[in-house]
């Protein structure tokens, strides 16, 4: 089966465990024995997860009589088009690098327009919080840290933010798809990224720090506004897979 389907056979136990694909049958010495049926079953699976399901979204629609599969198809093309944008923003931060690393850009993220800003935040307007931020923290090393490095970054530099943040939020959505728990091995190698993101390009920051800024990603409303436009559900899941990372620690 495993050859046929070309999967690993890691992958069929996992479905066997998560009773979204039972052997018909088993033989004395306890091995799976796959059916016709069944191989079709896996083949809807895989194409399924082609489209990007998430395994217990196609368990329900494979054993749900009422599950709506056209509509389930339409809700997917949905969140692939999303991710299509979010691809092609990645895209479009190379471009700007490249040009950068040629020498066609030079321009400081200072010198940006509300549509610079706009369009390099997908909308999010940080100059909007600059003096809560300042009010709250304006007198911490962290602040003071983080504002003597941005002023520097140009809008490549920026971009190239960007584009590194939009892929480790690209692998937690991975790891929810998955049904990956945030205290996985997994989950904790993506958070180490996030962590070792946030040392390199703002503040220098303990793990202990860390946990304090991702309980305000699923605490203030507006945290966990901007990061759930991504996903639902993905503020909550990377919170808790920074706290389980720093129990580690």
């Amino acid at each position: 089966m495993s050859q046929l389907a070309r999967v690993s056979i890691r992958t069929l136990h996992h479905y066997d465990e998560l009773g979204l694909l039972r052997p018909s049958a088993r033989t004395e010495g306890n091995y799976r024995l796959y059916s016709a049926g069944d191989i079709q079953r896996l083949h809807r699976i895989l194409m399924f997860r082609e489209l990007g399901l998430a395994l217990h979204d196609i368990r329900a629609v494979l054993d749900d009589p009422e599950a709506d599969e056209v509509q389930t198809l339409k809700l997917q093309r949905h969140l692939l088009q999303e991710r299509a944008k979010r691809n092609q923003a990645m895209l479009d931060a190379l471009e700007t690098l490249l040009a950068a690393a040629e020498g066609e850009l030079t321009m400081n993220v200072n010198d940006m327009t509300k549509e610079d800003l706009s369009k390099l935040f997908d909308g999010f307007d940080p100059t909007e919080y600059e003096q809560e931020a300042k009010d709250r923290w304006g007198e911490t090393d962290a602040y003071k840290q983080s504002a003597e490095r941005v002023k520097r970054y140009t809008k490549q530099d920026w971009e190239g933010i960007k584009a590194k943040m939009a892929a480790i939020t690209d692998a937690y959505i991975g790891l929810m798809d998955a049904g990956t728990p945030p205290e996985s091995p997994e989950a904790s190698a993506i958070v180490a990224q996030h962590h070792a993101h946030q040392c390199r390009w703002y503040y220098d920051s303990s793990p202990a720090m860390f946990a304090n800024v991702s309980e305000m990603w699923v605490n203030d409303p507006r945290f966990t506004k901007n990061i759930d436009k991504a996903r639902t559900g993905l503020a909550a899941y990377q919170s808790a897979a920074v706290q389980a990372w720093v129990k580690k620690q």
